[in-house]
């Protein structure tokens, strides 16, 4: 039993540590993409944008930036700016995007302690 319980801390550490060096190359990846597909020019690098009126993507749920891409290419969400930078993204760019704004620390702030 006690081997059992071992060999699955392992298993699990392994898991972890890959897990990690995925993590570090979807960045490196994600980076890449925010360049090539222009996304840079109004969300900025890191997704807080280059002007205050485009969104801040940094720091949003992943889920939910996807979601959104995904209504711009269906048509769902009408920006048509928006549907020419997203029209030709494949699934697996859609959540690397995602997933790259969404791990980005986000210059936005709430309201608490404001008089």
């Amino acid at each position: 039993m006690r081997a059992a319980s071992i060999n699955t801390v392992c298993v699990m550490a392994l898991l972890f540590a890959s897990s990690n060096v995925l993590a570090a190359d979807d960045m490196a990846a994600g980076a890449k993409l925010v360049e090539l597909r222009g996304c840079v020019t109004c969300h900025g690098k890191d997704g807080n944008g280059t002007d205050p009126t485009y969104p801040t993507l940094a720091g949003q749920y992943a889920s939910y930036l996807e979601y959104s891409m995904r209504s711009y290419q269906d048509g769902t969400r009408k920006h048509d700016l928006m549907k020419g930078y997203v029209k030709d993204l494949t699934d697996a760019e859609l959540k690397l995007l995602a997933r790259y704004f969404s791990k980005q620390k986000s210059t936005l702030h709430d309201l608490r302690g404001v008089e």
